[in-house]
Parts: structure tokens; C-alpha cells; sequence
């Protein structure tokens, strides 16, 4: 996939739609003044009408040219209000294509959002890959406005999908990549829901929660009948023909239905405001879903879970719930409780909300999950716009395996390409190479991108094929002193975990292992590692081992074994080490350990050295 004249740059569209946005905005900004002016005149003629006429200046008549600047100044005031919308939409069109911009670059690492909250130290990968955090993939490629959105993201990262998903997924990136207006309309129709990550979580818990006046069903009828009663008998009243004062009867029986119903009432309305909040200006983000045309099942299917044939879109829905809500927000006015009190109000208005949950409550949650979803697919497609250069990964029912051409770093701007092949069970990279020479970032790179694939994602290769694998790594571990664990045993529990995991994933695993079991001394290290890397490859595991025990080279010897040995190196440029990080066949024969120390200001000897 290459920007082509059809396909322009992922620079050129972001720049192109950024400059489109601020004229807007400044279009805007302009109207926005000339309507500043406008109001401060009508301002001015209502203030200076009034004081003239108090001064006794004019005639009393002129209240009315007072009271004209007056309705002025509010129409004035309402359009004021449509146009500050306007510029706040256009400032979040000008923000996302800087953004976009930012992600083409090294800009990407100054995202506040880096999905901390989702950073569990036992994970079995994420903590090691950089899933989450600072510089992480999903710092870069999260551009949700959502909770919702965020969490499913996130989710996808963690865990791999099964094949089948993982194809949808990418069929459908794959539709939504070059649709950059349908993506941004989405995801500013969502930061305008609320200024921070919008949750529906409270009222997806108010709509599945079930009936809430059951107690008092019997009002329902009662508040249709008995106001119509009291009317009919004020009105019988009026005419003589009942006595005088026989109203009163009705209203005190309306004042005890008021009183009785009270506590219930409050409940259920307290209940609706909590979950409430923000849930009806979300209609507009399910309406632009509604009015897109998909080609993809999946997309289709999200689609269809929002506007089901035959029946109203689910916008539709949310509006009904907004008029709804409307009359019960009524209790505000100062009005309310003589309204109440003659018309059972409240009654009403609750009960109507009941009705429109007992309709759609069990619908609402996949109203938000098809959203979640699609800000989910939205992000992946745009990671896969922002790099055209990234392969669409090859999904292989047979496994465990993983052949990568031109492997890069995802998260590095200028990555060095390696190939890697693991193309079968039991299959290890036993990769030695001297002090950051490339090693762990190989590693990496092997491992960020499979998480990548797996989760429906282009990668950073030129060819990716690989099947349904667990993500498994012992990269960073770290000891504790409130657990009171050493770092070897920290260690130790890691690798028992990745054991434990590979076994109950029968062997549909990639281990990644880096400089394992450092903790202890030499000759105990060179044992255990080989007893890891042999109980590893026993479950059917593919994988990949960092060391700089040359002796764990011996392994390739081995009858039957699958690991191959590869290593880096470096050299030596007018006193410099340079590392080309290139990935080669065999075992390195060189190490920098005392070049690195002496380089760095620390006078260390080599015993070894030949005399001068």
C-alpha cells in the first residue's frame, strides 16, 4: 500500500485538511466579532433607551424600543451561541490533523493519552512491549473520544483474536483507512459529547437495572384519570351544578397520590440523572453511522446493530429518550410543584422513561459496544493510513509461526529491517551480539508486531504471515522490596509464568526471553537457561532467547532441535563503536563490554590484553 495521485500522502492530507480547518476558524472568528459588535450595540440602545426614559428624556412609549434592543440582543445571543459551537468543532478538526501530523514524526510521544490505567506488571507481554504507556503503541495509535472506545482499543492490544476476527478486523481498517473524513466527522461528534472520555457506563447500568415503579404501577392509571375527574368537577363546579368547593375533594386526592408516590418517584428520577449525563447528546455520533454506506460485513453488521431493518435507527431512539427526559428535567422550574400537583407530572414524565427502558434497555449496551467497536477499527485504520509502508499480516491456520521479510520496530522512525523465520513447533532465534548492538530491540519488534497482527493491525514489515500465537516475555523484570522478592526470584516466578502459559496454550505461543536468569552465578545460569529454553521448546513454543552465554550456543548441536543460532556486531570507526544492527547467521565472536566501560569514563583494565 503506497501513496499514489489517487491516494495522496499521509502529510499532504493532514496539511491539506488542517489549512481547511483553521480558514474555517478564522471565517468563523470573524463572524464571531462582527456578532460581538452587534450584541454590545443592541446592548447599548436597550441601556441608554431605559436611562433616557427614567431621566424623563423620552416618552414612556419607548419601553418598546427598549424591549425590541432587549429581544435583539437575545436572538443575537443565541446565533452568538451556534457560532462559538462551530469554532469549538473547528478548533478539534484543526487539533486532529496536528495531530495526525505529530503521529508522522517523533510527535506522537508528547499524546497525554498513554493508556496507563490499563498497565498490569503480571500481563503477560504488555508490560515488556511497550503496549501501554509512555512511547507505546497505544499511545500512538489511540484516537478514541470515548471510555468505551479507549477499553476496547486497549483490549484488543492485550489479547490476540482468533483468526477469523483478526481478518474481519483488518477488512474492515482496510475500508475505514483512506475514509479520513468519516473518521474525523466520528471522532469530533465524540469530544463534543463531553470534554473529557465520555462514559455511558452508569447509564447502560440505569437501562439494564429493570423495572424501578413496580411498587406503585397502580398511579399510572390513577394520573391518567383522576386529574381528567378533578377538571370535570371544577368544571361541574362552574356551572352550579355541583356545590361549592367539591374541587377541593379531587385536588387533596391528587395532593395524597403526590405524597404516596413520592419516594419512588424521587428514586427512579434520582437514578435517571445519574446515568443520564451526557447519554442524549450522543445521538448525533450513532446518527453519522447511520448515514454512512459499507461494503465490509463487519462494518455492516455494526451498522445494522444501530439502524435494524424495519425498525427506527437507534438515533431515533436517543431522541425519544431526550424528549422523554426533557419533561421530567421540568422539576427545575419554579413552577413544577403546582404542575405536579394538578396534572400528576411526575407520574407521567417517569413513567414514560419506564416504558421507553422496558423498549430498549436490553439494547443498549450493544448500542455502545457497535461504537466502542467502531472507534476501535477507526484507530486501526488510522495507524494503517498514517504507514502506508506497513504490511496487511498473512494469517496461517497451521502453527505455531511466524515469517516476517523487512522487520521493523513500530514504534522507531527509521527502524533497521531484519528477516525472521520461525516456521514451525518447537522453532528459537538464539540471538548473541554484544552491548546494544540490536538484541532486545529485535525482540521487540518480533513481538510488537505479532501483538499488532493479532489484534487486526498492519505491521511493520514487508511481509508478515504468522498464525494465532500467545504473546509470552521475561524482558523487564523487576525485584520488589514491599514483596520482599529478590530480582532472581522475580525472575524465576516470570519464567514459571511463561511456562505455565505456553503449556495451557499447547505450544500456540512465542516465548520471548531476554538475558534470562541473570541472578545467579555463571554455571548455574548456563544450566537452568538451557533446561528453560528445552522445557519451552518440549510444549511446541517458537521463540526467541537473548544471551551473551556463548555456551547456550551448544544447543543448535543438538539432535532435533530447531534453534538457530544468529547474532549482531559492531566496530570500530576512529575510536567509535558503530552498529549497523544488522541480523547474521551464527555466533558473535566479538564483545564490548570494556570498550563500552572505557568509553563512558570508567578506566578498566583487560587482564587478558597482550603487554605493549
Amino acid at each position: 500500500m503506497s501513496a499514489t495521485a489517487e491516494s495522496p500522502s499521509p502529510h499532504r492530507t493532514y496539511t491539506e485538511r488542517r489549512a481547511s480547518a483553521q480558514a474555517d476558524l478564522a471565517a468563523l472568528d470573524r463572524v464571531s466579532a462582527r456578532y460581538a459588535n452587534l450584541r454590545t450595540l443592541a446592548f447599548l440602545v436597550a441601556a441608554v433607551t431605559a436611562g433616557l426614559i427614567f431621566a424623563g428624556r423620552l416618552p414612556k412609549v419607548w419601553w418598546w424600543a427598549a424591549a425590541g434592543a432587549v429581544f435583539v440582543y437575545g436572538v443575537l445571543a443565541v446565533l452568538h451561541h451556534q457560532v462559538f459551537r462551530r469554532e469549538a468543532r473547528a478548533k478539534l478538526y484543526v487539533l486532529l490533523n496536528e495531530r495526525g501530523l505529530a503521529r508522522l514524526g517523533r510527535g506522537w510521544h508528547e499524546f497525554t493519552e498513554r493508556g496507563e490505567r490499563f498497565l498490569s506488571p503480571g500481563h503477560l507481554f504488555t508490560p515488556d512491549l511497550d503496549v501501554f504507556g509512555q512511547g507505546s503503541l497505544f499511545q500512538l495509535m489511540n484516537e478514541t473520544a470515548t471510555r468505551a472506545g479507549e477499553e476496547r482499543l486497549a483490549s484488543w492490544l492485550s489479547a490476540p483474536a482468533p483468526a477469523a476476527e483478526v481478518e474481519a478486523r483488518q477488512g474492515a481498517a482496510r475500508e475505514l483507512a483512506p475514509r479520513v473524513d468519516f473518521r474525523q466527522d466520528l471522532c469530533v461528534d465524540s469530544r463534543v459529547v463531553a470534554k473529557e472520555k465520555a462514559e455511558p457506563g452508569l447509564f447502560i447500568r440505569w437501562a439494564e437495572a429493570g423495572p424501578s415503579l413496580d411498587s406503585i404501577r397502580w398511579a399510572r392509571p390513577v394520573a391518567v384519570v383522576l386529574p381528567l375527574v378533578t377538571l370535570t368537577v371544577y368544571v361541574l363546579e362552574k356551572l352550579g351544578i355541583l356545590p361549592d368547593g367539591a374541587v377541593w375533594a379531587g385536588l387533596a386526592a391528587q395532593l395524597a397520590v403526590a405524597l404516596i408516590t413520592r419516594r419512588a418517584l424521587r428514586a427512579m428520577d434520582e437514578a435517571v440523572e445519574v446515568g443520564e449525563r451526557g447519554f442524549v447528546r450522543y445521538a448525533p455520533l450513532f446518527e453519522r453511522v447511520e448515514g454512512q454506506r459499507f461494503e465490509h460485513p463487519l462494518l455492516r453488521k455494526l451498522q445494522v446493530g444501530l439502524q435494524q431493518s424495519g425498525k427506527k435507527p437507534v438515533s431515533a431512539h436517543f431522541k425519544r429518550f431526550s424528549r422523554l427526559y426533557s419533561f421530567v428535567e421540568f422539576k427545575r422550574h419554579q413552577f413544577h410543584p403546582v404542575i405536579h400537583w394538578l396534572t400528576l407530572w411526575d407520574v407521567h414524565a417517569l413513567f414514560a422513561l419506564e416504558r421507553w427502558r422496558a423498549e430498549h434497555g436490553k439494547d443498549v449496551r450493544n448500542w455502545f459496544e457497535g461504537l466502542a467497536e467502531l472507534e476501535a477499527l477507526s484507530c486501526v485504520a488510522g495507524l494503517a493510513h498514517d504507514r502506508p509502508d506497513f504490511a496487511w499480516p498473512v494469517l496461517e491456520t497451521q502453527g505455531p509461526r511466524v515469517e516476517a521479510v523487512a522487520l521493523g520496530h513500530p514504534l522507531l522512525d527509521a527502524p533497521v529491517p531484519n528477516d525472521v523465520s520461525l516456521p514451525g513447533p518447537a522453532h528459537a532465534l538464539l540471538i548473541t551480539g554484544s552491548n546494544m548492538s540490536g538484541k532486545t530491540t529485535l525482540m521487540r519488534a518480533l513481538g510488537t508486531n505479532v501483538v499488532l497482527a493479532l489484534a487486526g493491525a498492519p505491521v511493520c514489515a514487508k511481509s508478515f504471515r504468522l498464525s494465532p500465537l500467545q504473546v509470552l516475555t521475561s524482558m523487564r523484570v523487576k525485584d520488589s522490596l514491599e514483596r520482599g522478592v529478590s530480582y532472581f526470584y522475580a525472575e524465576v516466578q516470570r519464567i514459571k509464568a511463561v511456562l505455565d502459559a505456553s503449556q495451557a496454550a499447547k505450544g500456540q505461543a512465542l516465548f520471548l526471553l531476554d538475558e534470562i536468569l541473570l541472578g545467579t552465578n555463571t554455571r548455574e545460569r548456563q544450566i537452568a537457561s538451557r533446561e528453560v529454553l528445552r522445557l519451552l521448546l518440549g510444549t511446541g513454543a517458537i521463540g526467541a532467547v537473548t544471551t551473551h552465554d556463548l555456551s547456550l550456543a551448544v544447543l543448535s548441536d543438538e539432535p532435533g532441535a530447531h534453534v538457530v543460532n544468529v547474532h549482531f556486531r559492531d566496530h570500530l570507526e576512529d575510536g567509535k563503536m558503530v552498529f549497523d544492527y544488522r541480523l547474521r547467521q551464527g555466533v558473535v565472536d566479538t564483545t564490548n563490554a570494556l570498550r563500552v566501560l572505557r568509553l563512558a569514563g570508567v578506566p578498566v583494565d583487560d587482564p587478558e590484553a597482550p603487554a605493549h
